[in-house]
């Protein structure tokens, strides 16, 4: 279904609207879904495993506490996201192969690119309120993002 960010905020008094921080990546330009949640920091291990299981159609948000020293997504792990049914992912944080994901059928957002991988140690949390670009992602609630941004709603609205 296609919507405009812009048009949502016009519409609904109560979105929480995220800072502008992330770069686009993907093939999927537009996307929206129920959110779930990893909180991590320069350990991928938990994140890969979210997006090995069926998605729905929901976006994995990752909480990567903003680093810019690795990567928390790459070709693999974005491809079996899409394999699995996921909308999209937004990344508190960097990705890699950045040219392989922007050929997939996803829609991705992440502060920017790092080739260096992440360590692997399984250390985070799953399934927790994560705030970051200046708004609270909650599991079970709707993200929707576009060309002019992300935008959060307590309910769906498409």
């Amino acid at each position: 279904m296609t919507f405009q960010t812009a048009d949502l905020t016009d519409e609904h008094a109560n979105l929480q609207v995220a800072t502008p921080m992330f770069q686009r990546y993907g093939g999927k330009v537009q996307f929206h879904g129920e959110i779930a949640t990893v909180k991590v920091f320069e350990d991928n291990v938990l994140v890969k495993d979210a997006l090995a299981e069926l998605g729905h159609g929901k976006v994995l948000v990752v909480d990567g506490g903003g680093s810019l020293r690795c990567a928390l997504v790459g070709d693999i792990i974005a491809a079996s996201a899409v394999k699995n049914g996921w909308a999209g992912v937004v990344v508190y944080g960097c990705i890699r192969d950045s040219a392989a994901i922007n050929g997939m059928d996803i829609g991705v957002r992440a502060l920017n690119t790092h080739p260096l991988k992440s360590i692997k140690q399984g250390a985070g949390y799953r399934n927790v309120p994560v705030t970051l670009a200046g708004v609270t992602f909650r599991p079970g609630e709707f993200v929707y993002v576009d060309e002019d941004g992300i935008v959060l709603s307590a309910d769906a609205l498409l």
